[in-house]
């Protein structure tokens, strides 16, 4: 297996057996004299990829999709029909976290308990308990028993104690679901530490803000089959289209924009007073967006921009601006206007989503109503943004300002 690959799947196939009839109790095995009958059901259908040293690599599919069955099958947890599935380096699999957890031990011997599991040392435990504890915000609750603790709690301190183990490979399903917004937080910013140590993980998750941000590649996996691997953009959008319409027609080309009787997106315009789509510093790029409302919805828009390679780089949405936005019938359009000095010298397309309004932090999930994205088949306008400040580099100009204090100052 070539050094540079963490993890390879090789025609993989998962399946399960399911009983037509249950039965439980030894009385029931001994009375019934038919034989058992069951139905096979394919949980992974000739699953084929490979994962390189370092990656970050997202999983992505509705409920029921295989994604989770994958990811035990790589953590030892399953054993595959058939296929093979080669692990170069050590693992830690952040799956069902808390597994082995005693819940008539304290918190504070659970620690001890689970880091064993993990390979750890009761010594480098002890010198990293403190840590542990501040991560999980858990002083008060050390000493109580752990079938005291909410599931929330729990998890906190699973995960607290499983970022410690000094495996090369890391498997996250969505165990981090049940922590609030700030715990979140800092996991992914654990995440982005693990990432720049050149660590491999492995990250199993419905949140396409998270795929985006934080994925080099995702796969997509659609009814036990693999619909899609590519870039984490990419695969962010067919998710959303499918998790919008369950009966989109899987293909190998271009997805089909979502429909939607209520309200529909017509055209991207870029108004520039050169007619050149060519923006300077002071200069606003004005966007407009067309679109035709035939079902009065609440809805936000989002304008985002794109690399060329195909990177997603920035959006901006209608929620703050526009809450409760709810245009009557008719032929519409709202503008978007960007100032082109927040962009670096380089060329950028402009893209448009249209989603059900959704008031933030609502846990829910705006549903998607309609794309307007290369992705899909719409040949998005270009605009050229030109050389702006020689001291400004990377994907955004930063503007601000340095000073020195009086007394460098040269007279």
């Amino acid at each position: 297996m070539n050094r540079d690959i963490a993890i390879s799947i090789e025609h993989l196939y998962k399946d399960f057996r399911l009983p037509h009839e249950r039965r439980d109790s030894l009385k029931e095995r001994v009375l019934s004299f038919k034989k058992p009958t069951y139905d096979k059901f394919h949980a992974l259908h000739d699953i084929n990829f490979e994962v390189r040293r370092g990656e970050f690599f997202g999983i992505v599919g509705r409920n029921g999709s295989g994604k989770s069955t994958l990811l035990k099958i790589i953590g030892g947890i399953y054993q595959p029909t058939s296929g093979r599935v080669h692990i170069n380096g050590t693992l830690t699999p952040f799956i069902e976290l808390g597994i082995g957890f005693n819940p008539e031990l304290t918190g504070r011997d659970n620690v001890y308990l689970n880091g064993a599991i993990l390979g750890l040392t009761r010594k480098e435990v002890h010198e990293k308990y403190q840590e542990i504890v501040d991560f999980a915000e858990l002083h008060k609750f050390m000493d109580q028993k752990l079938k005291n603790y909410s599931s929330g709690m729990q998890v906190r301190l699973a995960f607290s104690i499983a970022i410690q183990a000094h495996n090369d490979i890391l498997l996250i399903d969505e165990v981090l679901a049940v922590g609030d917004a700030n715990f979140q937080r800092k996991c992914f910013d654990v995440f982005n530490k693990i990432k720049k140590s050149g660590r491999t993980v492995i990250f199993v998750t419905h949140d396409m803000n998270a795929v985006q941000e934080y994925c080099d590649r995702a796969l997509m996996i659609e009814d036990s089959k693999m619909l899609m691997l590519g870039k984490p953009r990419e695969v962010a959008l067919h998710y959303e289209v499918a998790n919008a319409a369950h009966d989109a027609e899987v293909s190998d080309r271009k997805s089909d924009r979502p429909k939607n009787a209520a309200v529909h997106m017509n055209d991207i315009i870029v108004r520039a007073k050169n007619g050149k789509r060519t923006f300077g510093i002071d200069e606003d790029i004005i966007v407009d967006i067309n679109f035709t409302v035939r079902i009065p919805t609440e809805v936000q828009f989002n304008m985002f921009l794109v690399h060329p390679d195909g990177r997603y780089l920035a959006g901006i949405n209608t929620t703050t601006d526009l809450k409760h936005y709810r245009p009557d019938y008719g032929s519409h359009t709202i503008t978007c206007t960007v100032k082109a000095g927040q962009l670096t010298k380089g060329d950028y397309f402009v893209n448009a989503a249209l989603y059900t309004y959704c008031e933030w932090p609502s846990i829910d999930i705006p549903e998607l109503i309609d794309i307007l994205d290369s992705s899909y088949g719409y040949k998005s306008p270009r605009v050229t943004v030109q050389e702006i400040s020689p001291s400004s580099n990377g994907e955004f100009n930063m503007q601000a300002r340095w000073s020195l204090p009086a007394k460098d100052r040269k007279a």
